[in-house]
């Protein structure tokens, strides 16, 4: 039932943008609890470097005094990975097309975080 509701929510922030190829919630230990991922995509992988990364960049904004971690943002030459804390206990991953618009995926990234957060 939580799997559904989760993997509603991240159908729905797929379609708020072209933009926004895939989009999956991950415990923070590397689980992957629901996902909407293009065919022949790892989801186990997606959910083990998504966690690794936020917890590096945790340490890493700790360690520089940067506040709390907010989000990872990752650029590479076919696009954004972009990931963000869902409450304590999840991970939210989008991969967006290199052309996105970042700022409005921010904004629906984190009302998708604040509703997986709420739900889990």
């Amino acid at each position: 039932m939580r799997a559904d509701m989760l993997k509603s929510i991240l159908t729905e922030l797929n379609g708020t943008s072209a933009d926004i190829e895939a989009s999956g919630v991950i415990s923070t230990d590397g689980l992957m609890m629901a996902s909407v991922l293009p065919q022949g995509m790892d989801e186990d992988r997606v959910g083990a470097m998504s966690a690794a990364m936020l917890s590096l960049g945790d340490r890493t904004a700790q360690e520089l005094e940067r506040g709390a971690l907010e989000q990872v943002l990752i650029k590479g030459g076919k696009g954004y990975v972009l990931m963000t804390h869902a409450g304590k206990e999840a991970v939210l991953t989008v991969l967006a097309k290199p052309n996105a618009k970042l700022g409005l995926i921010f904004l629906d990234v984190k009302r998708a975080a604040e509703s997986i957060a709420a739900m889990i």
